[in-house]
C-alpha cells in the first residue's frame, strides 16, 4: 500500500513507478531509518499520542526489523517498496498491526530523509577521517625508515633542488591532515538534528525536538523547518572535502606513477598494487595508481552534479533531491576505496636508494646554492644569479657539472670564489643548508616527522 494513495483514483504508470522508487539506493539508510524512528516514538509518547503500551510494540517491531536486516543483508535486495521509509512503515505494520501506522504522526518523509542522511554521514565522515589518519600512518613510517635518502625535487616537472624523501613525503602528510580537519569542520555542519520539521512548516504535535537531538546525538537543532527539509548543503560540504581529498590522491599518484617509471625509478610499486599486460609479457602498470587518478574525476564530477542539482530548486523539498543520495554514497564507495588502496600502495613500496642517488648528481641542482655562496660574499642575488646562469652555460657547452669546475675557473668568473666553493656545491650542504622551519634540512625534517607524529595522536572528532 502506497503511503500517499488516498487522493489517487488511478493505477500509478509501470514505468514511472520504477523511475519514482528510490528503495535500491536508499534502502543503504535503513539502520538509521530504524534509529530514527525508534527515537520518534518515544518523542510521541512524551507527547501522549503513543501509549506505553503502542510504545512497547513499536520498539519490539523496529527492533525485530533491524535484527533481520543485520543477520539476513539480502532480504533488501528482494524487496520493491517505493523508498527504506515505506519499507520499514509497511514491514512495522505486518509486525504489529495498527500501531505502525501511528508513527507516523506529524513526520513527513522530508525530515525523516534529512535526519537519516545526517546520521548516515556522521559515521560516514568518522570513518574517512580514520582512513586519512591510516594513510599518514603509512606515510609517516615509509618517511621515518628513509630519513637519509635525497632525491631531487621538481619544478615545472623539471629537476630543481635536492630534498629529502622524508620531506617529500611530508608534504602529502601535510595535504592529508588539512583534509582530516576539513572534515571535522563538515562534521560540525552535519551534526544538526532535523527531525520534527515536518514536511516543510513544522510539527502540527507538541514534539519535544530537545529529546530528539539528546537521544539521536546530536550536537544542536535546525532553526527553521523550511530550511531543515531543503538542506543539502552539508551533502555538498562532504563531497567538495572529499574532492579535495581525492585530489591529492590523484595529485600523489601521479607521482608515484612517474617515479616508479623505469626513466625515474625512485620508488618499486608491489606486484600486489600492479597488474602486466595480455600481449606484453615484461610489462609492470601501476593500475592501482592510475584508478585512484582516474577516479578522482569521478568525485569532482559528483561535486559538479551536487552544486548543478541545488541550484535552481525552489523552497522547501523537491524530488530532485532524491538524486543527492546516488551522488553522496558513490562518493563514500569511491573516497573509501581509494584511501584503502593508497595505504597498500603506501605500504608495500619499496625506494631504491641508489636511484634517487644516482638522480641528484647531475643537472645543476645545486645551482642556486652557487648563487647564495656569492651572495654570502657580498654580491647582490641578482648579479649573483645572473652569473651563475653565465657557469652553468659554460659548463653545459663542455658537459660537465658545477663541481667538476676547476677553482682557478670559477675565478676567472669572479675573484669572489674560494676554496669553499666546493663544500658549497656540496650534496650535504645543499639539503642542509635549508634549515628554516618547514625546511629540507635534515634537523628540521627531523623535526616535522615528531611534530607529525604528535599530530596523529590527537583527536578530532570523537570516534565511536
Amino acid at each position: 500500500m502506497k503511503t500517499w494513495g488516498g487522493r489517487f483514483t488511478e493505477q500509478i504508470d509501470a514505468v514511472f513507478e520504477r523511475f519514482n522508487n528510490s528503495f535500491g539506493i536508499d534502502q543503504r539508510l535503513i539502520l538509521e531509518d530504524i534509529e530514527g524512528s525508534a527515537a520518534y516514538a518515544n518523542a510521541l509518547a512524551k507527547a501522549g499520542i503513543l501509549s506505553q503500551e503502542e510504545l512497547k510494540q513499536i520498539g519490539k517491531g523496529l527492533a525485530e526489523i533491524k535484527k533481520r536486516v543485520e543477520k539476513e543483508p539480502e532480504w533488501l535486495a528482494r524487496q520493491s517498496e517505493e523508498d527504506v521509509h515505506s519499507f520499514v512503515e509497511a514491514r512495522l505494520v505486518e509486525s504489529i498491526g495498527d500501531a505502525g501506522f501511528k508513527l507516523h504522526t506529524g513526520r513527513s518523509r522530508n525530515d525523516q530523509v534529512a535526519v537519516d542522511t545526517r546520521l548516515y554521514l556522521k559515521r560516514a565522515i568518522i570513518h574517512a577521517q580514520v582512513q586519512l589518519k591510516s594513510l599518514n600512518r603509512e606515510l609517516l613510517n615509509l618517511a621515518k625508515s628513509h630519513q637519509d635518502v635525497v632525491i631531487p625535487g621538481y619544478t615545472h616537472l623539471r629537476k630543481a633542488q635536492p630534498i629529502l624523501f622524508a620531506h617529500y613525503l611530508l608534504a602529502y602528510f601535510e595535504m592529508f591532515q588539512r583534509d582530516h580537519d576539513r572534515l571535522e569542520d563538515c562534521f560540525r555542519r552535519t551534526d544538526v538534528m532535523p527531525l520534527g520539521s515536518g514536511a516543510l512548516a513544522g510539527n502540527g504535535f507538541p514534539i519535544d525536538r530537545e529529546l530528539l537531538r539528546i537521544e539521536l546525538g546530536f550536537s544542536q537543532l535546525t532553526r527553521n523547518s523550511l530550511d531543515a527539509v531543503s538542506d543539502r548543503d552539508y551533502q555538498v560540504d562532504f563531497v567538495s572535502a572529499a574532492s579535495l581529498v581525492m585530489v591529492h590522491l590523484s595529485r600523489l599518484a601521479e607521482d608515484l606513477i612517474l617515479y616508479s617509471a623505469p626513466e625515474f625509478g625512485f620508488v618499486e610499486l608491489s606486484d600486489a598494487v600492479t597488474s602486466g599486460s595480455s600481449i606484453m609479457p615484461q610489462k609492470k602498470n601501476p593500475d592501482s595508481l592510475e584508478l585512484i587518478r582516474g577516479k578522482s574525476a569521478r568525485v569532482i564530477g559528483n561535486l559538479t552534479s551536487f552544486l548543478s542539482l541545488l541550484k535552481g530548486l525552489p523552497l522547501a523539498y523537491n524530488k530532485d533531491l532524491q538524486e543527492d543520495k546516488e551522488l553522496l554514497f558513490d562518493t563514500l564507495d569511491t573516497l573509501t576505496d581509494c584511501l584503502l588502496v593508497a595505504q597498500v600502495v603506501i605500504r608495500t613500496m619499496k625506494i631504491d636508494r641508489s636511484a634517487a642517488s644516482r638522480a641528484v648528481q647531475g643537472d645543476f641542482m645545486n645551482a642556486t646554492d652557487l648563487a647564495d655562496y656569492l651572495v654570502r660574499k657580498g654580491l647582490a642575488f641578482r648579479r649573483a644569479h645572473e652569473l651563475v646562469g653565465k657557469i652553468v652555460l659554460h659548463c653545459e657547452s663542455r658537459s660537465i657539472q658545477l663541481q667538476e669546475l676547476s677553482l682557478t675557473e670559477y675565478q676567472k668568473f669572479s675573484s669572489l670564489f674560494g676554496d669553499d666553493v666546493f663544500i658549497a656545491l656540496s650534496l650535504e650542504n645543499s639539503v642542509g643548508a635549508r634549515s628554516v622551519a618547514g625546511g629540507t634540512a635534515p634537523a628540521r625534517v627531523a623535526e616535522a616527522l615528531e611534530q607529525a607524529e604528535r599530530s596523529l595522536g590527537k583527536g578530532g572528532v570523537p570516534l565511536g
